[in-house]
């Protein structure tokens, strides 16, 4: 047997056993197959003809020759963020900005490194007129502020938060222009007319290398420096910056900002305490004066500012946010002395005005996400047979159960077109009194309305864009995706410009003023939907017109018993065998939810009878677009499960309201509100 064994080993060729060596090495570097299937990303396309609401309320909001120059821009505006800006964007979240506080011997640097994309998205910015668009002359100036609010709805999410410099520009711009710096001090004037310049000849960029001399309309960024170590909202009682006076309007700045966004702008505005020759400084806000900081110094090096870090912040991370040091900051005084808080409250419609437009720029890019993401899923449940459908089971279930995802959709998009008509209402408010032609019931419901859009939508878009994550199932949750970083971005809007509690009690400060804002509120409504409550011949392939008709005024009666909702919490507050044991603030944050709602709910109704309106906006005041075009039989398939959703959720929400604050048993309400509020509520 061995003998055997010996001469079979024997008899094996040696080029076999040579080639059995190299198949056993070959293994080594042979890879294993990945299947004939690869996930497809989603793709975006241009947002404003993507936008199944946007055109469609620019049309019916304003003059002809306003909206045809309006969808135009917006339209080639919308090619660029698919073709640039969105990849410029995608390249500053990965290419985060950088701090080198001190070079290698050790003396001061404070040079902040940027990426060329965040350089290349400011020169967009002043190109495209996102500033210069709410201050151009030759437009009309009610919708100027909706052009250029849906243009920043746009922009936001594919901006690599270059949205935030705009925002504060915008306001410092706004602000020098209302309190009448431009004409009072030079500094102020040419400071305007370069955060409004459609120049992108960016002059400062990046404070390092590319450092530029200005040249005539080169356009800035402006700062607005105003958190401190003890707090972001109250200003008044947080500032610990104080001014010294040198010579005119010019001062001496020494303090510490804790939280100060885009510090490679070429000026800001900040508040400081003017210090008497005593040394001495009034408290609290009536201290407080506005100046104007040009960061830099003619011959480049800083004015007085110390980088001390950059701040490790859990999103908008391409935007360089840092703690600064002013050390003898040479500034000019451009406010009335003691009059700082009042000059920095004109900047608050527009800065809240943008930070709602992000939001809902958020929304709806995740909308539109969506809809790419799972259109395989409609359209095949669309096209599979009775037959095959009740046969296909996918996770335990039949396939035609899955309109419970497509349901999910649709309550998300309920909310996205609810907020971008909001957003656009009350655009089209902060442009009529811009103009001077809001007449005093749009005067106070703008007034009103700015903290609540704010507010409403910010609070809507962080729990709205989580849902959109757990859409994409496990890929939503993968970082080289880009999609978690929306959602980190997204949580700056609740945030930023005041947390929703703070603007819940502006809110309760609005309505308990002299003026009668509660019915101005309710008149607005009420003109929303007044034409709405009576049945008309609707325009319908789907459904009877008196099916139709019945829907719409069923949401617009709704809407009204909503709006009466709102005053009977106030009535309850107010009444006084209630005094002493209810405190009104305690359910601000529900009332401004609830007028969130109800407004909402007007806006949607408003759209729904109008004569051109879709099928799927007469019947449930909102449509379902998919990325491939406006397909009414896909939003017909959900209309039937989501009529009335929304004026359901504002009437119960009202109700909800009442009960809550009812048993709220805190301090007492100030004697004077409770009439003021009684009084006017009737």
């Amino acid at each position: 047997m061995a003998t055997t064994l010996k001469s079979t080993l024997i008899d094996i060729p040696k080029v076999v056993i040579r080639s059995a060596r190299m198949n056993s090495r070959a293994t080594a570097y042979a890879h294993a197959k990945t299947g004939n299937y690869s996930l497809e990303p989603p793709q975006l396309h241009n947002p404003y003809r993507d936008d199944p609401v946007l055109d469609r309320a620019l049309r019916r909001m304003m003059p002809q020759g306003e909206y045809e120059k309006t969808a135009s821009d917006l339209d080639a505006f919308g090619e660029r963020i698919v073709k640039e800006i969105d990849h410029l964007g995608r390249q500053c979240e990965i290419n985060e900005p950088e701090l080198v506080a001190q070079d290698a011997w050790g003396k001061r640097a404070d040079k902040l490194k940027v990426c060329p994309e965040w350089t290349q998205l400011k020169r967009v910015l002043a190109e495209e007129g996102l500033v210069a668009i709410g201050y151009d002359k030759t437009r009309d100036p009610v919708y100027r502020r909706v052009h250029q609010t849906a243009k920043l709805m746009m922009f936001c999410p594919a901006s690599g938060m270059v949205s935030c410099p705009l925002a504060m520009t915008d306001g410092a711009a706004k602000t020098f222009q209302a309190i009448g710096a431009v004409n009072t001090h030079p500094e102020a004037k040419e400071a305007f007319e370069r955060l409004t310049s459609k120049n992108p000849n960016v002059w400062n960029i990046g404070l390092i290398d590319n450092l530029k001399i200005p040249g005539d309309c080169s356009s800035w960024t402006s700062g607005q420096w105003m958190t401190e170590k003890r707090g972001g909202s109250d200003v008044g009682g947080a500032c610990d910056t104080y001014a010294v006076h040198e010579e005119g309007d010019t001062y001496r700045l020494n303090g510490y900002k804790w939280f100060s966004s885009a510090i490679d702008a070429d000026v800001a505005v900040t508040v400081a305490r003017i210090v008497d020759k005593e040394g001495k400084a009034v408290e609290g806000s009536k201290g407080l004066s506005l100046f104007l900081i040009k960061l830099r110094k003619s011959d480049g090096d800083l004015n007085g500012v110390q980088m001390v870090r950059l701040k490790d912040k859990m999103g908008t991370r391409q935007l360089p946010t840092a703690e600064l040091l002013l050390d003898g900051v040479k500034a000019t005084l451009i406010s009335t002395p003691g009059r700082g808080i009042a000059s920095v409250s004109n900047m608050l419609n527009v800065t809240r005005l943008h930070n709602a437009a992000a939001s809902v720029g958020y929304m709806r890019r995740y909308s539109a996400f969506m809809h790419e993401e799972v259109i395989h899923l409609i359209v095949r449940i669309m096209s599979l047979a009775r037959d095959y459908s009740s046969r296909r089971s996918v996770f335990g279930r039949l396939q035609k159960d899955w309109p419970l995802h497509v349901r999910t959709m649709a309550d998300l998009e309920v909310e996205v077109r609810a907020c971008t008509l909001f957003l656009l209402d009350v655009a089209r408010l902060v442009g009529l009194q811009e103009s001077g032609k809001a007449s005093e019931e749009e005067a106070l419901t703008v007034r009103l309305l700015t903290p609540v859009i704010k507010a409403y939508a910010g609070k809507v878009c962080v729990p709205l864009i989580s849902e959109g994550i757990e859409c994409f199932g496990g890929m939503g949750y993968m970082e080289d995706t880009g999609l978690p970083t929306i959602l980190r971005d997204a949580q700056v809007t609740p945030i930023w410009e005041g947390t929703t509690n703070v603007l819940s009690l502006d809110v309760l400060r609005v309505l308990g003023g002299r003026d009668n804002v509660v019915g101005a509120f309710s008149k607005t409504v009420t003109s929303l939907v007044k034409n709405a409550t009576k049945t008309k011949n609707a325009k319908s392939s789907i459904y009877p017109s008196t099916v139709i008709s019945a829907q719409v005024a069923a949401s617009a009666q709704s809407v009204l018993e909503a709006t009466k909702g709102v005053g009977k919490v106030l009535m309850s507050l107010a009444d006084s065998s209630l005094k002493d044991t209810v405190r009104i603030d305690a359910g601000a944050r529900h009332l401004l939810i609830a007028l969130g709602r109800v407004y909402c709910g007007a806006l949607l109704t408003n759209q729904a009878n109008n004569s051109d309106a879709s099928n799927a906006e007469i019947l449930s005041a909102f449509r379902i677009m998919v990325s491939i075009g406006r397909n009414e039989v896909y939003s017909n398939l959900v209309v039937g499960t989501v009529l009335n959703v929304l004026s359901l959720e504002i009437y119960r929400s009202i109700l909800s309201l009442i009960q809550e604050t009812m048993m709220i048993r805190p301090l007492c309400m100030k004697d004077s509100l409770r009439k003021r509020a009684n009084c006017r509520i009737r």
